[in-house]
């Protein structure tokens, strides 16, 4: 199947040290099992639909020290495509130099922002350094990492990773997960909903923050880490509490340094 490729400079504005340039890519793709992106400056937006194609809006905007620099940009970062059956990838590519998300000096900046519809089974793997993830109505598994943003997953049903290092994370499932799930950041709270007859095995790690769910749970034993000192073997614990929910099930994993821990039961 052809793919259609449309490119609309929507405008170019020149300020007295500044260049700026936007422009709106539209491309789609036949369903694929996997949808591959990797971005560095710019949010990505994802949502399943009833359809049996994948369906890219890219907004680039190029801000630039000046003209020369506006060129650099074009040349240097690219939104490289590929696809196949098995995996549509949309990879953001700078150059090394920039250590992929700026250049050393300045002098130009690239955004992407994805507006994307998949199929509602597609799988995803999703990863920026700079804005938001976002994921609603897909029941494929999930891989998503983030440096700079929160990440949030809406009426999910598939099972994977969601790790970030400066935001928030909120997972809403439609479907518990039929296999083990990591939520894992830095500097923000995590917060899940899961329906009411969640069975699973749950770890939850917080050092500054509380942990809490509204679902029955029983306690499991606690983790420990063993070091030798001074030739005597030391056990200690790792800060990680486990407990059972219902009749136990997939591991699910919390860990966060500075937020709270929230495991929610929704609504029938």
């Amino acid at each position: 199947m052809k793919t259609i490729l449309i490119l609309l400079v929507v405008v170019s504005v020149a300020c007295a040290l500044d260049e700026r340039q936007q422009e709106t890519i539209h491309q789609n793709f036949p369903a694929a099992k996997l949808l591959d992106i990797g971005n560095v400056n710019g949010y990505i937006h994802v949502t399943g639909y009833n359809g049996n194609e994948i369906q890219m809006t890219a907004e680039k905007t190029i801000e630039a020290r000046s003209r020369d620099r506006m060129e650099a940009a074009k040349r240097d970062v690219k939104l490289e495509i590929t696809q196949s059956a098995e995996k549509v990838s949309l990879q953001v590519q700078y150059p090394s130099r920039q250590r992929h998300w700026h250049n050393y000096d300045f002098d130009y900046n690239v955004t992407y922002d994805f507006e994307i519809k998949v199929p509602v089974s597609t799988s995803l793997r999703l990863g920026t350094v700079n804005q938001t993830i976002d994921v609603s109505n897909v029941t494929g598994d999930f891989d998503v990492r983030n440096v700079n943003g929160r990440i949030e997953l809406t009426d999910i049903s598939g099972s994977g990773d969601a790790h970030t290092v400066n935001g928030r994370i909120v997972a809403t499932f439609a479907k518990n997960p039929e296999r083990s799930c990591s939520f894992r950041t830095v500097n923000g709270g995590i917060e899940a909903s899961f329906r009411p007859n969640l069975a699973a095995d749950v770890r939850v790690k917080t050092l500054h923050g509380g942990a809490f769910t509204d679902f029955e749970a029983t306690g499991l034993p606690v983790s420990m880490i063993s070091e030798r000192r001074n030739g005597k073997l030391i056990y200690r614990s790792d800060r990680t509490h486990a407990f059972r929910i219902g009749n136990g099930g997939p591991e699910l994993k919390f860990d966060t340094l500075n937020g709270s821990i929230r495991i929610l039961k929704r609504g029938q």
